[in-house]
């Protein structure tokens, strides 16, 4: 179970300012891209469940995850999260032609989504997906990730902190965005779901 506290920031101001406040404490920062899958008849979807490529630094590496049944209430999202490996270059193949991800023999990630979610070997289509440039800073003992989200509609901006004391984690980043005059909102709902939508959340 991944449990993260989600804040959204209004915009690149914001996002700005808090990067700067933070510069002490970055540590590395990574460009994303991500690109999401589902069944032909939207068997993962339909079971809030999401396939996700993700590919680092210009495919340096890529990851493939299964992320089910989220939970996000009062900005501490809470969701079930399998991740493996994968060659970048096969990764690559697999956004071409989707079908190659469900013959990868070696991952459990692809045996369980045969098995939990009934799909056949060509039984897989790419839905596309967006970029995040992700800044990383480790501040007060915590890992804070600063993303800066480009969808194809617009871009959004959130701090995002994982931690098994969610609320120990949200009260020091409120008290850090209050006591430097930074606005936010608790995250509603998940990237995935905003690139679903086509809209920016209000």
């Amino acid at each position: 179970m991944e449990v993260e506290v989600k804040l959204r920031l209004p915009d690149s101001t914001s996002h700005q300012r808090l990067s700067t406040i933070l510069s002490p404490h970055h540590r590395k920062t990574h460009f994303q891209e991500n690109v999401f899958f589902d069944g032909t008849n939207a068997e993962l979807s339909s079971n809030l469940a999401v396939l996700r490529l993700r590919f680092y630094d210009l495919d340096s590496h890529s990851v493939l995850s299964i992320k089910a049944k989220p939970i996000i209430s009062g900005g501490i999202s809470r969701i079930e999260e399998q991740e493996e490996p994968i060659d970048p270059a096969i990764a690559r193949q697999c956004v071409a032609e989707p079908w190659r991800l469900l013959v990868i023999s070696s991952s459990d990630i692809i045996r369980r989504v045969k098995e939990e979610y009934n799909l056949k070997d060509n039984g897989l289509v790419c839905l596309g997906g967006f970029r995040n440039v992700r800044a990383i800073y480790e501040w007060n003992g915590l890992k804070l990730e600063l993303d800066e989200t480009h969808y194809g509609f617009g871009t959004c901006y959130e701090i995002e902190c994982e931690s098994s004391e969610p609320e120990v984690a949200k009260n020091l980043l409120e008290e850090l965005l209050n006591s430097n005059g930074i606005h936010y909102k608790y995250s509603e709902v998940s990237k995935f779901a905003i690139f679903r939508s086509g809209k920016l959340p209000m």
